[in-house]
């Protein structure tokens, strides 16, 4: 996982489905910007992370949403995913530990190829519907991405990549990242998939020459009708910044 710099950041995380159509879209429309941003993974720590980072004077600001607001996303993202054009599989998580699939993906990096990493277990997740916190899983995709499969499969297991992700954790508090998908730019911070169009202008005004947008057609996506032209919500409110 890279460390933090100046350049733009993308926050995501492989539970959220808002993060995954932020990725799609980002990726499929603009592509050179996705290369030149520095990728941080969020998750919500189980109890050996959150003691860790508790112990290192970080806090993480990411709030349970009701079972109501639940319901909600469940009948957006539905809407959301179909205006774009995506297949989709819910999947079902039985006790989740999230730093599972994570910290695989900071190892991952480390062999260059957290972009393809990505990719594969974002597909694995919201269109196979796989359960990705189970080691197998990552052992399984792990192989197929030419990448050792124990130490993916047992990366929640290693001592180093733990501090690691505590690193990532304290970045998140640093950064005040409390929902995915999370965008930054210098001093701008940007929430959910309906502020990705947001965050584009803010990086591309900021560039000596404009970054290039693949055209929907050309991405294989119908025109969108989401982005920065909404209001802005509270922080608890707007579906497309949740976790």
């Amino acid at each position: 996982m890279p460390k933090r710099t100046s350049r733009p950041r993308f926050y995501f995380s492989f539970r959220s489905p808002y993060s995954w159509l932020a990725y799609r879209q980002l990726t499929d429309r603009h592509p050179a910007l996705s290369d030149a941003l520095d990728w941080h993974p969020f998750w919500e720590p189980d109890q050996r992370s959150k003691q860790m980072l508790a112990m290192a004077g970080g806090k993480f600001h990411y709030v349970d949403m009701s079972r109501q607001k639940h319901l909600y996303v469940l009948q957006d993202v539905d809407r959301l995913r179909r205006e774009l054009g995506l297949e989709m599989t819910w999947p079902v998580d039985r006790n989740p530990v999230w730093e599972v699939p994570h910290l695989a993906y900071i190892a991952a990096a480390d062999e260059g190829r957290g972009p393809q990493f990505v990719e594969r277990f974002y597909h694995a997740r919201w269109v196979e519907g796989r359960d990705i916190c189970a080691p197998a899983t990552i052992a399984e995709l792990a192989a197929e991405l030419g990448l050792p499969r124990e130490r993916l499969a047992g990366a929640a297991e290693d001592d180093e990549l733990r501090e690691r992700g505590l690193a990532a954790l304290l970045a998140l508090d640093d950064d005040g990242v409390f929902g995915v998908p999370f965008f930054v730019h210098g001093r701008q911070k940007f929430w959910g998939v309906d502020r990705l169009a947001a965050f584009v202008r803010s990086v591309c005004s900021a560039e000596a020459a404009p970054v290039p947008v693949r055209p929907a057609a050309e991405a294989g996506l119908p025109e969108p009708s989401l982005g920065g032209d909404l209001e802005p919500g509270g922080d608890q409110g707007h579906a497309g910044g949740c976790g």
